[in-house]
């Protein structure tokens, strides 16, 4: 194994390599992360709770039952932080929101952190988002906006802001994020790490804050395939606590993840998903495809139905689960996510189920394109990190609400529940762009074997930023 000098960047597979071997230590494993956040978070405004008595408890208990000759697990050791809409054990989980701090603290973790935790892994705190998920900006009124670790004046995208933030910036080689409509693939994108958004069910939910029921899906980010997979791995299994999860077997990625493309067809998304964004959004897109001798290209159909669809359910079922909130703390809402719940509240039922059906034959028609191809290539968002703070962008000549307009790329995909994993991809010396890989539905294995095929050709990458 290469010799590490610097434990609080070092990826989780370096890391639970050397606990298992006796190298490292999970303590100081786990002091390096709490040194590295003490340092480094006044800048990125990552960590909204550092648990540093609790990993450091942890940490010994690993390094104790090693000594005992007990297998530590395939994460030992390693730091990792989640979204604080999560639950984690005696902290109430604020979902972002002000309102959230009242809450009765978490009686016991949520299932997600139970189940790194029982692979080795060391929880080291809870990280920023947008209130209530319902953001793609990673801007804060309560806590405070993330900054982007490669330009601090510049966004980290939402709703999981600090989760891109905290692995972009080398605080944690782990993270959870969760994403309705974009939520873990936008950071993904600004921040440059990867980042994976499962099929819809396939990792369980219980022990989460909901947004979007029937839309919501939890999920990794991490700056090497190989983490992102191996936490993937740790965290597959049915779960009765959460009704829509699977009861399909765990199917493991990092068993093939080194087997290349083998016979998997790539083709690239055209129509919606070839307009609409910078050229550097397609540029980033064209360098992936081009890494993986991509030539076909394949329209998605009704896509921007799609995203009309995702807006309206959004809209409509965020509203009904905020409605007593609304009625009796208005005032304590981000005015932004408080107007755009009213507003959800107001949505006729028959727009709704419209919107519904329209998405059952969605599904149909996108799952008949998966016949022809296995992977389709398709820019992340339209455009690299806007300032923070910026209101409006201007994409193809037209100047658009930046709020609104960041999911465009990713809200077809995640309406119908598509596994996907955003590639980050450095063009220049600028912020990075991501690209997604969208597979089949249950075939994350898929999509993270191309992820590695792209990481290991150098086409994509993300290192620790260097905190410009």
């Amino acid at each position: 194994m290469t010799a590490v000098t610097d434990w609080s960047t070092a990826s989780a597979a370096t890391v639970a390599e050397a606990v298992c071997t006796g190298q490292v230590s999970a303590r100081a494993v786990a002091e390096a992360a709490l040194a590295r956040i003490a340092a480094v978070d006044p800048r990125t405004n990552a960590f909204t709770d550092v648990l540093g008595a609790r990993a450091l408890a942890r940490a010994d208990a690993i390094d104790a039952g090693i000594r005992r000759g007990e297998a530590p697990g395939a994460l030992a050791g390693v730091p990792f932080a989640v979204k604080n809409l999560i639950d984690v054990a005696e902290l109430p989980t604020r979902a972002g929101a002000k309102i959230n701090r009242d809450r009765a603290p978490a009686a016991r973790d949520g299932a997600l952190v139970r189940r790194l935790e029982a692979a080795g892994a060391v929880l080291v705190g809870t990280l920023n988002m947008g209130e209530y998920a319902y953001d793609f900006t990673g801007e804060n009124v309560h806590d405070g906006d993330s900054r982007n670790p490669h330009d601090l004046g510049h966004m980290t995208g939402g709703s999981s802001g600090g989760s891109g933030a905290a692995v972009a910036a080398g605080l944690v080689p782990l993270s959870l994020g969760s994403d309705t409509n974009g939520s873990i693939r936008v950071p993904s994108a600004f921040c440059g790490c990867f980042g994976l958004k499962p099929t819809y069910g396939r990792l369980t939910r219980a022990g989460s804050f909901p947004f979007v029921g029937s839309l919501d899906h939890l999920g990794p980010m991490a700056r090497t395939v190989h983490d992102l997979a191996r936490a993937y791995d740790a965290m597959q299994g049915e779960d009765p606590e959460d009704p829509v999860a699977t009861t399909r077997a765990p199917e493991p990625a990092l068993p093939d993840l080194e087997d290349g493309l083998g016979s998997l067809r790539v083709a690239v998304a055209g129509g919606y998903f070839a307009r609409g964004g910078d050229p550097e959004a397609f540029a980033a897109v064209a360098r992936v495809a081009d890494a993986l001798g991509a030539t076909r290209t394949v329209e998605v159909p009704e896509a921007a139905r799609a995203r009309a669809a995702a807006y309206l359910i959004t809209a409509a079922e965020g509203a009904a689960l905020h409605l007593d909130r609304l009625r009796a703390r208005a005032g304590d809402f981000d005015p932004a996510v408080r107007d755009r719940l009213i507003a959800g509240a107001m949505i006729p039922a028959p727009h709704v189920e419209r919107a519904q059906r329209f998405r059952r034959w969605y599904r149909a028609a996108v799952l008949d394109l998966f016949r022809e191809v296995d992977i389709l290539l398709a820019p992340a968002t339209p455009c690299r990190a806007p300032r923070s703070g910026q209101k409006t962008f201007v994409i193809d000549g037209v100047e658009l609400p930046v709020r609104a307009n960041i999911g465009l790329f990713t809200q077809p995909l995640s309406f119908i529940g598509l596994p996907v994993v955003v590639v980050p991809v450095r063009l220049d010396d600028g912020l990075p762009l991501g690209v997604q890989v969208v597979a089949a539905p249950w075939r994350e294995a898929d999509a993270l074997r191309v992820a590695r095929v792209l990481e290991r050709s150098g086409a994509v990458r993300a290192p620790v930023a260097a905190l410009d």
